[in-house]
């Protein structure tokens, strides 16, 4: 069976790609989940964060944007304290200021999902790389929506967050054709 070469790694990796790594998500619990987790990324490598995911969706109240839109100091520093998280103090406060703008935004457009579905005029932009050196870090899309979020007032959320965000939840699929996930995440919409 063909993956993409970044997915063989371990097992952690192989179950994130060949079940969640490019598949279509419209639940903002888990939008808000993946744009929490890539922002805690930023410098680091997935692997890490792959490997604390269940202690943020416990740290972060299963990541309940309601309720971290409501974190106090007091419970940035709990945060702070959790070893089981990724402890940068610029990373959790944006996931507190970014909890209150993702609020706005599903106000605004009736969900997340929504907002971004806007972009890609509700269609997952479909690319057929053969090798991942063909795979961009950024692009022009990236771009525009890591703009807009910055306009809204989302801390952390740089061009290339975003796109790895992208990626991950099935608004692009970069999957290598040659890999076997590449077509069922086509079939998945």
């Amino acid at each position: 069976m063909n993956r993409c070469p970044w997915g063989t790694a371990d097992q952690l990796y192989i179950r994130y790609h060949d079940e969640e790594w490019g598949v279509p998500v419209y639940d903002d619990k888990t939008q808000f989940e993946f744009l929490v987790l890539e922002s805690a990324q930023a410098g680091l490598s997935w692997h890490t964060v792959l490997k604390k995911r269940e202690n943020y969706r416990t740290a972060y109240d299963g990541f309940d944007v309601l309720k971290i839109a409501k974190y106090d100091e007091k419970k940035i520093m709990k945060l702070m304290q959790n070893a089981g998280i990724i402890r940068n103090r610029r990373k959790i406060e944006a996931s507190v200021n970014n909890a209150q703008h993702f609020l706005e935004i599903q106000t605004e457009f009736g969900s997340f999902s929504n907002y971004l579905r806007d972009f890609v005029d509700g269609k997952t932009l479909i690319n057929e790389w053969s090798d991942i050196s063909q795979i961009p870090a950024r692009t022009e899309l990236s771009d525009r929506i890591s703009k807009d979020l910055k306009k809204r007032g989302f801390k952390f959320l740089g061009s290339i967050i975003i796109y790895s965000h992208l990626q991950a939840t099935g608004l692009v699929n970069d999957h290598l054709k040659s890999c076997f996930r590449w077509q069922e995440c086509q079939d998945e919409k």
